[in-house]
């Protein structure tokens, strides 16, 4: 598409041609914002993730990155949320090496500094 430019920041391990094709390729994520309008939460067990850095000249902001995670079932999500990816990485990081499988619970909370508002955020399970 003309105009819309998709590349990888960073991936969790080294991928092959067509998983990079996967992970770029958004169109059929579940967006972790749709998931949770109706409030509740949303239990993954991530495989595999990946930031992407996605240049868009319709878009107000023309460019910005888009996080993906890869659950074990296949299903991929998406989010813009750097809070999330801020409280993701950390449990990913932290997780790294161990060969003890993980999930995380995601869920929207409150914003202390926007009355009205929440963000996403989320806890290992």
């Amino acid at each position: 598409m003309e105009g819309y430019k998709v590349t990888i920041k960073e991936v969790s391990r080294n991928l092959t041609a067509r998983e990079r094709i996967m992970f770029k390729d958004t169109s059929n994520a579940v967006k972790l914002d749709e998931a949770l309008k109706d409030g509740g939460n949303l239990i993954i067990t991530p495989a595999d993730y990946a930031v992407l850095n996605i240049y868009n000249e319709k878009a107000d902001d023309k460019e910005y990155e888009n996080y993906i995670i890869m659950d074990t079932a296949g299903t991929k999500y998406v989010t813009g949320s750097p809070s999330f990816w801020s409280a993701f990485m950390e449990i990913a990081d932290e997780m790294k090496g161990e060969d003890e499988e993980w999930s995380i619970e995601v869920y929207k909370m409150d914003s202390k500094n926007y009355k009205g508002k929440q963000f996403l955020t989320c806890s290992i399970v």
